[in-house]
This record gives structure tokens, C-alpha cells and sequence, in this order.
């Protein structure tokens, strides 16, 4: 399988059409066929159906295209790593993170490190460890900024001094906005929006399980939420009660929601992951110095 071959179909695979795709990769359309019949035969499976006026993608086309993206992906990053060798510290820096207030930190870094070297760019991935540690796995990123509870025994990792405090996102007009603390007899039959770390997987890591007690099993979850703006948008709907953490969704006084927090208290800290025996790029490898300064022992 030829990458050439694999920007083609992928090309395809946007443009929708043979004709399209073939005029945007400045080849003859039966040229295009033929390398898309012969990665097809090549797989031995049909990855595409042409209808009479669109190309649409089978179920294993629509596998192919995920990985080619993930292979293109790859690839460019590798080049770009490469091309900034023996320059002027230049290159791009790939971070998956969850959502947290300690990106404030990490942000302080990127400045620090951007001002000393205008050339190096950040692209930042939003997601639950499930996400990120999906695309740290492939080498699709540097680094991974995780909320406790995570596995770490495929990484390298700085744990970072800080606490997420958990608590309740609400509508301002909820019977429970007078108060200053939310404790699980006031949530425990409220109908609630549910983060990843509520799931019963990671329950007993984060603290969930002990905070719930013998109410966790009974609690009336109607939605559940990887990024904390979904979740506030439902609550804004009407539909629940949001468990997430604070100063993630704008609850000032011009807001209508509001935030209390969890009592008794809970936290989660925070780690900062990369895959174990990683090669960096020099910009990579000078972010990473930058965060032993301000975090390692």
C-alpha cells in the first residue's frame, strides 16, 4: 500500500468524486480509477460506491479513511520534526488534554517557550484520557495533560501541584442555588450529568464511589459528557445537574448558571504523560525541560 495512493483515496473521500478528486490531484480520471481499483483488490475489500452523482464510502472505506488519516498525519509530523533539525529551534508541539484550569500553567510555558522561540507552534487536542491516550499510543501527540484517576503504566509523567475541585453546575433558578455546598442527600435523587470519572469504571479512583456511598448504584444519571461546554449547554436546556469540575464554565454574576462545590471536598490532581522511550523534536525536548523546571522534583 503506497502512502501516494492513500492521499488519493483520501482525497476522494472529501471531494466526494472521482472528477473532482482527480482535477484537485492534477491527474487523468482514469488514471485516478485505476490506483483506487487496484488499492482496492490490493485490501481485498470495496471501499467505495459510485452512485451517479457522488462517491460514498462502504463501512471498511470509512475504517481505511480513519487510518489514512492517521498514516498522513504521522507523516507530516515526522517530516516537520525532521526539517527542524540543525535550524533555528523551530517546529510543532502536539498536546492532548482534558479540560482544567491548570492549563493556565501550561499555557505560562508555551509563552515562555514561544517567546524565546517564535518559531515553535502548539496545537492543543481536547478530549478524556480516553481520547488522548488513543492518539499518545500512535505518536499522534507529544503530550497528554490528564485528570486523575489514569493509568501510567505505559508513560513518563510529571504529576503537576495542583487540585480541580469537584462540584455542581445549575441553572440559577434551581432549588438548590441557595445553597453554598451540594451534599449527596440534596443530588442523590436530582436528575445529574455525568462526567467520565463518575462511570463506574473510575469511580473508586476518584473518589466518586466513597463520595456516593451506598447511593452511587441509585443515582438517576440522564446524561453523561466528555467536555464540560456540552454538559453545560444540557444544563441550561433543563435537563439536569452537572458533576464537573470548577472555573471550567463562566458562572459569574452575568451567567445563568452557577456553580457550588462537593462537601465533603473532592479533588483530582493532574498529570502531565508522555509515551515511555519517546523521541522529541528539539521542541518538543525544550517544552519538556521547561516542565521539569517549573513541576519535577
Amino acid at each position: 500500500m503506497e502512502f501516494r495512493v492513500l492521499r488519493y483515496f483520501l482525497t476522494v473521500a472529501r471531494e466526494g468524486s472521482i472528477t473532482g478528486a482527480a482535477y484537485s490531484l492534477h491527474l487523468t480520471q482514469p488514471t485516478l480509477s485505476r490506483q483506487l481499483q487496484e488499492l482496492e483488490k490490493e485490501l481485498g475489500q470495496k471501499l467505495l460506491i459510485r452512485g451517479k452523482s457522488k462517491i460514498t464510502l462502504t463501512p471498511e472505506g470509512m475504517i481505511l479513511k480513519k487510518r489514512a488519516e492517521e498514516i498522513v498525519e504521522m507523516v507530516e509530523k515526522t517530516e516537520a520534526e525532521f526539517k527542524s533539525i540543525n535550524e533555528i529551534i523551530s517546529g510543532d508541539i502536539y498536546i492532548g488534554c482534558g479540560e482544567t484550569e491548570a492549563m493556565k500553567y501550561i499555557s505560562q510555558i508555551m509563552k515562555e517557550l514561544q517567546d524565546e522561540c517564535p518559531a515553535v507552534k502548539f496545537h492543543i487536542y481536547s478530549g478524556n484520557a480516553e481520547d488522548v491516550t488513543e492518539k499518545l499510543d500512535k505518536g499522534l501527540l507529544d503530550f497528554g495533560i490528564l485528570i486523575q484517576p489514569i493509568d501510567l503504566s505505559k508513560y513518563d509523567n510529571i504529576t503537576i501541584p495542583h487540585k480541580d475541585v469537584w462540584g455542581v453546575i445549575m441553572r440559577n433558578d434551581s432549588p438548590l442555588v441557595e445553597k453554598q455546598v451540594i451534599t449527596i442527600d440534596d443530588i442523590k435523587d436530582r436528575p445529574l450529568i455525568a462526567s467520565r470519572q463518575m462511570s463506574r469504571k473510575y469511580s473508586a479512583a476518584s473518589g466518586f464511589l466513597d463520595w456516593f456511598g451506598d447511593a452511587f448504584e441509585e443515582l438517576n444519571i440522564v446524561a453523561t459528557y466528555n467536555l464540560v461546554y456540552n454538559a453545560a449547554m444540557m444544563v441550561q436546556a433543563g435537563i439536569g445537574y452537572a458533576v464537573t469540575l470548577d472555573k471550567l464554565v463562566d458562572t459569574t454574576n452575568n451567567a445563568n448558571l452557577c456553580f457550588r462545590p462537593l462537601s465533603p471536598k473532592l479533588e483530582s490532581g493532574l498529570d502531565i504523560v508522555w509515551k515511555k522511550y519517546q523521541v522529541f523534536s528539539p521542541a518538543a525536548k525544550i517544552f519538556l525541560e521547561k516542565i521539569y523546571n517549573k513541576f519535577g522534583n
